[in-house]
């Protein structure tokens, strides 16, 4: 009887060990699809970005970041922001 219950448990801490990898397996490919989404939207975001402002292609990171904050200091870009975001919140 007492080896009945050893392979019990035996097998048991085998399920266990099976389950903790499947949640690590799936816990691996929800972080996957999160950095996959992240990436496209970044790419995606630099695609417009250069549609619309075809020189900062060329531009390094530094330029770049300061001239979305001299956009951003401009009369009204807040508001401009708002209802850019509301746009895109309710599509």
């Amino acid at each position: 009887m007492e080896k009945s219950l050893e392979a019990k448990k035996a097998e048991a801490e085998k399920k266990a060990r099976q389950y903790e990898n499947q949640v690590k397996t799936l816990l691996n490919k929800q972080r996957d699809a999160e950095r996959h989404a992240r990436n496209h939207r970044l790419i995606v975001h630099g695609a417009i970005m250069e549609g619309v402002f075809p020189f900062t292609a060329s531009m390094d990171g530094e330029s770049l970041k300061a001239f979305l904050i001299a956009l951003s200091n401009l009369p009204g870009a807040w508001e401009t922001a708002q209802k850019a975001q509301k746009t895109g919140d309710e599509g």
